[in-house]
C-alpha cells in the first residue's frame, strides 16, 4: 500500500476526477452547449489536461490531426475508488470537436504511434484509443489481480467517456477487434447508454467454458479436405522430429537469452506451439495460398521450423514473449474462457495432455478462480436488450467458431460474416450489400447522414499511414487485433 502522504495526494486527484466524471452524457452535452465561444477556442490540448486527473505523455505530429498520448488517473478498484489509484495509458487522435468519436479498445495494450481503426475511418471523426487495465504500464503496483476483470474494465471506459465527452459531445461509437470487440461488449453492457452504436470484430462469445465442441467442428469442415490433410501430416510430422526440434528450439533460446520458467521447459513449450499450429495457421493465413505453402512430412527441419515459426512464433512460447499477455491468460482462466479443442492427428504423441491452458502460462503464485457466470449474463444481454451493435465474422476464423448471436430482444443490430475471412476480417471485406448495409448503419448511430446518390462509403479517404491493418501473433491463439 502507499505511504499515507502519497495516498492523500492520490485521493485528492482521484476524488477530483471521479466528481468529474459523475455527470450523466446529457448533462455534458448540455454543458458543452453553453459554453461561450471563447473557452470552444481555447487549445484542445489545453482543454484535454484540464481534465482532473489526466496527463500529458507526449504529443506527435500527424497531418490533418493533433495526437496525444496520455495518462489517466484511475481507481484500483471502482466498487472502493478510495482504495488508491494508478495510471491508465490512452491516445486520442483529434479531428474536431465537431466531429463523432470513436472509442477504440484492442484490450491489450495501446499502441502510440497514430492510427485509425476502421469506424474511425468511415465516420471521419476523433479516436480515443485505450489501453486495457494491467497490461503495461497500465498495472497497479503492487498488483492485486482479482481487480481485473470485465466489470472493472467497463468502469474505467465509462469514466474515460465521461469525461472526454464534456469536449467531445457528438456520437460515440464503441469498437474493438478479438478481444477488443470482447471489450466493447463488455462494456455496452454495463454501461448501455454511454454509446451510440458498437462495432465487435472477431469477438469470440465462450458461453459455457466446458462446452467447446464448436471448435472440434470448426476444424473437421474448414478449407478444403486436401489443405486439412496436410495440415494434419504436417503437425504430426513435427512431433515425431520432437527431439531434434526441441534441441534446436533450446539451443535457439540459450542464444537469445530465452526461458521456459512458466510452463516449465522447451520439451513442454514446444507441444504447446505443436498444438496451437492448426488454429493459428486458420486464424491468420489467407487460405487461397497459404494451403499450398504447407510444407510435407518430408520436408528438411530447416522447412519445419521455418514454417513453424511463421505460423506460431518459437519467441512466443518462451516466458519473455508470455510476460506481455499475462494479463489476458489470467482473464482468459477467470471469467472469458478459451478454445479447448482435440488434436485426432496427434494421437499418441502428445506427452502432456491438457497443457495448453490459462493456468499453463500463469506463474502459479497468482490464484485463479473462474467465474461461470459472467459470459453468461454477457450473452443474455447481448440477445434480449443489444441496440445498435454490429458483430463482424470470418468465415475462416476459429475464433468465430463460438461467436455472439442476437435474440429476439436485439434491436437494430447485425452480425455479418466475411466469405473465407480469417480473423483480419472487417466491414471492407464484406459481400457488397452487407459492406454497403453495415457502412450505412455505422454512419447513421454516429449521427451522419448517406450520401446524396445514397451509397454508403467511407467519408475519409483511405490513408496508407493510419489505415494499414495490423495482425499482432503472440504465443498459443490469443484473441488479438
Amino acid at each position: 500500500m502507499r505511504k499515507a502522504i502519497r495516498w492523500l495526494l492520490s485521493l485528492v486527484v482521484l476524488v477530483g476526477t471521479v466528481g468529474a466524471g459523475g455527470a450523466t452524457a446529457g448533462a455534458a452535452t448540455a454543458a458543452e452547449s453553453n459554453r461561450t465561444d471563447t473557452t470552444r477556442t481555447t487549445d484542445i490540448k489545453d482543454r484535454i489536461l484540464a481534465i482532473p486527473g489526466m496527463s500529458l505523455i507526449e504529443e506527435k505530429p500527424v497531418e490533418g490531426y493533433r495526437y496525444f498520448v496520455l495518462n489517466y488517473t484511475q481507481p484500483i478498484d471502482h466498487r472502493h475508488p478510495a482504495r488508491g489509484t494508478f495510471q491508465q495509458r490512452l491516445t486520442l487522435l483529434h479531428k474536431s470537436v465537431d466531429r463523432p468519436t470513436v472509442f477504440f479498445t484492442s484490450g491489450y495494450n495501446v499502441s502510440t504511434s497514430p492510427s485509425r481503426s476502421e469506424p474511425t475511418q468511415i465516420i471521419d471523426g476523433n479516436q480515443v484509443s485505450l489501453e486495457y487495465r494491467y497490461f503495461t504500464p497500465s498495472r497497479p503496483r503492487p498488483t492485486d489481480w482479482t481487480k481485473l476483470d470485465i466489470r472493472q474494465g467497463a468502469n474505467d471506459q465509462h469514466r474515460i467517456f465521461q469525461a472526454l465527452h464534456r469536449i467531445y459531445a457528438k456520437n460515440w461509437i464503441a469498437t474493438g477487434g478479438s478481444k477488443g470487440g470482447m471489450t466493447a461488449t463488455y462494456y455496452r453492457r454495463f454501461f448501455p447508454h454511454d454509446m451510440n452504436g458498437t462495432v465487435a470484430y472477431v469477438a469470440p462469445n465462450d458461453v459455457n467454458n466446458d462446452e467447446d465442441s464448436a471448435y472440434d467442428r470448426f476444424f473437421r469442415t474448414v478449407g478444403t479436405a486436401q489443405c486439412r490433410a496436410d495440415l494434419a501430416a504436417v503437425e504430426r510430422e513435427a512431433l515425431v522430429r520432437r527431439g531434434e526440434m526441441v534441441d534446436r528450439f533450446q539451443k535457439w533460446a540459450d542464444k537469445e537469452g530465452r526461458t521456459f520458467k512458466t510452463v516449465g521447459n522447451a520439451d513442454r513449450s514446444y507441444e504447446v506451439m505443436v498444438t496451437d499450429l492448426v488454429f493459428g495457421f486458420w486464424q491468420y493465413q489467407p487460405a487461397a495460398t497459404a494451403c499450398a505453402e504447407v510444407p510435407k512430412p518430408t520436408a528438411s527441419t530447416d522447412a519445419l521450423w521455418a514454417w513453424m515459426d511463421k505460423i506460431g512464433g518459437f519467441a512466443s512460447y518462451t516466458d519473455q514473449g508470455l510476460e506481455s499477455y499475462l494479463p489476458y491468460y489470467y482473464q482468459a482462466g477467470t471469467q472469458l474462457g478459451e478454445p479447448g479443442y482435440h488434436y485426432p492427428q496427434l494421437k499418441g504423441l502428445l506427452k502432456y495432455p491438457g497443457i495448453n491452458n490459462s493456468r499453463s502460462f500463469v506463474p502459479r503464485e497468482i490464484p485463479m478462480h473462474f467465474d461461470k457466470r459472467a459470459m453468461p449474463d454477457i450473452d443474455r444481454w447481448v440477445r434480449q436488450h443489444a441496440n445498435r451493435m454490429m458483430f463482424v465474422n470470418g468465415e475462416y476464423d476459429p475464433w468465430s467458431s463460438e461467436h455472439f448471436e442476437l435474440g429476439k430482444g436485439s434491436r437494430n443490430s447485425y452480425v455479418f460474416t466475411v466469405p473465407g475471412g480469417n480473423h483480419g476480417s472487417n466491414i471492407a471485406k464484406l459481400k457488397d450489400a452487407d459492406r454497403t448495409k453495415a457502412t450505412a448503419e455505422l454512419l447513421g448511430w454516429a449521427g451522419l447522414k448517406a450520401p446524396v446518390n445514397g451509397k454508403a462509403t467511407p467519408q475519409a479517404p483511405y490513408n496508407k499511414k493510419l489505415d494499414k491493418q495490423e495482425l499482432r501473433r503472440t504465443a498459443t491463439p490469443l484473441l488479438l487485433p
